[in-house]
């Protein structure tokens, strides 16, 4: 796409949150907030074990080398004195590889069309997005696995507006695959720049993929090309093909973003015993050099481009060869990621996974091990933190709901006026005067302490989901599993939801762009 020409400057759209009526009352929820995380990091490895994990991922950059299949980026590359090229086999010494990483920001900012839905990166902030790139959806009206549809993409959409625990908005969050695929990322774009005003993301799969989906999030904010550029407004996430190689398409669109000074987000997918070492070591060691290798070309091309270094390390099932999430070594791989990010000044991303195929007892404790690990880890980004099932296969939006009610309750665990110390919240007055009446011989308690009832009604989290009744009353009130209660609340957000406002003229650029794209044909396929 050219930029000779500046478009007129628009009113920004957005401004209030847009995400239900005024009255709705399908979810208690949260306020937005960005939530920070204060617990001190679980670090598995001692300070020994950090130098030795450091010194085996620069001698896999020093000794063993990445495969860049991209011409361009080696050729970039080649005319640093930092690397030795052998082939499409790039070797990179460490000092050069500790260099360049040091360009990168800890922390940074992105501003999408609302800036009221800025994020914040790095530090002690922690962010959920929502499920990406599922092929299929399942929900209980269906009662079985589909290919997903435009439809189905918009409702999760709209699901990721409307929760204020979902931070931004990650690739399609189910794949619209009746949509052609050299024009599915022109709908999806327009759905999920006008169904939502959060943090956009753009596949790095092919130049015209990226460069449409940097346009359209332009137009969507009513900028020039230069504000446009000026600090981030959306990222990418690529995945490196482990073991040990970039592919041509997502290094493409990690350059052209970098040149921007947009948000880039590498993600190694090492399953230990398959694409990486069986031992768990090994396997965090390799995504650790692979996703450095990524983040020396941006600060090659742009000094200074934010990046973020994910893990993806889980292991496989050695029974069936399947992807295992959520596991043991799960937890501890994103935990030691996390010690290395911090070791590199990186802020970090990982994942809210699980490789179960519904909505039940195990979709649950599997997701929750995954979310507790990014809690523990430091991490800075969660994808997939709700929606996800079948190790990436399936969204649900069931699994949606379920999975905000463990984030805001993840939420709620850092406020700090759970832990408020200050004489209000130590009570002691309150103690004094319970303990004055049992002096007195008489029954005491806290129910009716003018303490508790100045608090009662906001002291702890009370979920929108959950069921706290007894089994006599749940059984009385139906017998509905949580599940099914999540499907109830499904429909009534689809009922109550609200588009965030957009000025109608932006909406209108944004269509005609759109309209333009599919008439000149899109991106290219091989079919």
């Amino acid at each position: 796409m050219t930029q000779d020409t500046q478009p007129p400057r628009r009113r920004r759209g957005g401004g209030r949150s847009g995400n239900n009526r005024r009255g709705a009352s399908a979810v208690s929820q949260m306020p937005w907030r960005l939530p920070v995380n204060m617990d001190n990091p679980t670090e598995p490895m001692p300070p020994e074990a950090v130098e030795r994990m450091h010194d085996i991922t620069m001698r896999i950059l020093e000794e063993v080398g990445i495969q860049f299949l991209n011409h361009e980026a080696l050729g970039i590359l080649k005319e640093t004195d930092g690397c030795i090229i052998d082939g499409e086999n790039v070797r990179m010494g460490r000092d050069f590889v500790m260099e360049m990483v040091a360009k990168a920001p800890s922390e940074f900012t992105i501003t999408p069309r609302n800036p009221d839905r800025a994020i914040s990166l790095g530090g002690k902030t922690i962010l959920f997005g929502n499920v990406s790139s599922p092929p299929d959806y399942w929900d209980m009206e269906l009662g079985r696995k589909v290919p997903g549809n435009r439809e189905q993409c918009a409702n999760l959409l709209k699901l990721s507006q409307y929760f204020n625990c979902i931070h931004f908005v990650g690739g399609y969050p189910v794949e619209p695959v009746e949509l052609h695929a050299s024009t599915r990322h022109l709908d999806v774009l327009f759905d999920k720049l006008t169904l939502t005003d959060k943090v956009a993301h753009a596949y790095s799969l092919g130049a015209e993929r990226v460069e449409d989906v940097m346009e359209m999030v332009r137009i969507a904010g009513g900028l020039t090309h230069d504000e446009f550029d000026t600090k981030p407004r959306m990222y990418t996430n690529i995945n490196s093909t482990s073991p040990l190689k970039h592919d041509i398409p997502m290094l493409d669109g990690w350059m052209r973003l970098a040149r921007r000074g947009q948000g880039l987000v590498v993600t190694p997918f090492t399953l230990a015993g398959a694409m990486a070492p069986v031992t768990m070591a090994g396997a965090v060691a390799q995504s650790l050099a692979e996703g450095l290798a990524a983040v020396v070309l941006a600060q090659v091309i742009n000094p200074g481009v934010p990046c973020v270094i994910g893990t993806f390390t889980s292991n496989v099932d050695m029974k069936s060869g399947a992807p295992a999430f959520g596991t043991p070594e799960y937890m501890r791989a994103t935990q030691m990621t996390g010690q290395m990010a911090r070791y590199y000044g990186l802020p970090m991303r990982s994942s809210g996974v699980c490789a179960a195929n519904v909505p039940d007892g195990q979709a649950m404790w599997e997701t929750e091990h995954s979310l507790w690990a990014a809690v523990q880890s430091g991490t800075n980004m969660v994808y997939h933190a709700a929606g996800w099932l079948e190790g990436g296969l399936i969204a649900s939006p069931e699994k949606f709901i379920m999975d905000c009610e463990i984030l805001q309750q993840i939420q709620r665990y850092m406020e700090p006026e759970v832990w408020d110390t200050s004489d209000d919240g130590l009570a002691f007055d309150a103690i004094a005067e319970v303990g004055a009446v049992i002096q007195r011989g008489e029954a005491a308690h806290f129910l009716d302490s003018q303490h508790t009832q100045d608090r009662y009604m906001t002291a702890f989290y009370q979920p929108f989901l959950s069921d706290w009744k007894n089994y006599q009353a749940f059984e009385a009130a139906g017998g509905v599993w949580t599940a099914e209660r999540a499907h109830t609340k499904f429909k009534q957000i689809l009922e109550e939801f609200e588009a965030p406002p957009m000025d109608v003229a932006i909406r209108e650029e944004l269509a005609e762009f759109v309209e333009r794209r599919k008439r000149e044909g899109g991106a290219p396929t091989d079919f």
